[in-house]
């Protein structure tokens, strides 16, 4: 038995999240319709902002674990130098 494991598409949420707020925003909705486009929108968002908050947890770690480089001329750079004297 194989199980289908669906992936959370942050872009396509975010498209999903803009339909729901332009269809709901025209007003040609029913009362039942906007409801429930008003609960998917609620699932959208919070979804987005948890991969959001993913996101930036993993740039904190990026961050933290890498020192940042000293500038030092290139090997060529220092040749032509002594070239020109």
């Amino acid at each position: 038995m194989s199980r289908k494991v669906s992936k959370f598409n942050f872009e396509e949420s975010l498209s999903s999240l803009e339909h729901l707020v332009e269809a709901m925003e025209a007003g040609d909705l029913s009362l039942e319709e906007s409801l429930k486009a008003f609960e998917q929108g609620i699932k959208l968002t919070r979804e987005c902002q948890q991969m959001l908050e993913q996101a930036e947890q993993k740039v904190q770690v990026l961050l933290a674990n890498t020192e940042v480089p000293e500038a030092a001329p290139f090997a060529d750079d220092e040749a032509s130098d002594d070239r020109s004297a």
